[in-house]
């Protein structure tokens, strides 16, 4: 697993949003959220991002990609900052969040089917008459 060491090195915020394709706000929440670190500052008071705060973002921003929540990637930091985890551990966590990916895609694939089937419904004519606002606005759909 990648161990966040500190290096002397470091590029300001607008250059890091560069180099990890995020936004340079994005990388202002993940410090206020705790993911990331204070980071150094130059004499001119500007932040200064070191390789290994790069390296953090990455594995942020690749597990955002990957659909953790920020409390799984915070409880994997943790685990990762510590340096006590094991890889069954870590598998542990990631069959977790499987179970609940697996669980959305089948919630959206009921949504899809939902959808289509009231879509199916409407004639796309011009009048006001229309199954789908009727469909909407009635019971709980399923």
């Amino acid at each position: 697993m990648t161990e966040f060491t500190v290096t002397r090195a470091g590029v300001k915020r607008g250059e890091l949003a560069r180099r990890s394709g995020c936004n340079p706000e994005t990388i202002r929440y993940y410090e206020t959220t705790g993911l990331l670190p204070e980071p150094a500052r130059t004499e001119a008071g500007h932040r200064l991002y070191s390789e290994a705060d790069q390296s953090r973002l990455r594995f942020i921003l690749r597990s955002r990609e990957l659909d953790f929540t920020l409390a799984e990637i915070r409880g994997l930091l943790s685990l990762v900052d510590d340096g006590d985890y094991s890889c069954a551990e870590i598998h542990a966590l990631t069959a977790n969040h499987l179970k609940s990916v697996s669980r959305k895609i089948s919630d959206l694939r009921t949504l899809e089917r939902t959808l289509k089937r009231i879509s199916s419904e409407c004639a796309k004519g011009n009048e006001p008459d229309c199954p789908i606002i009727d469909a909407l606005a009635g019971p709980a759909i399923g």
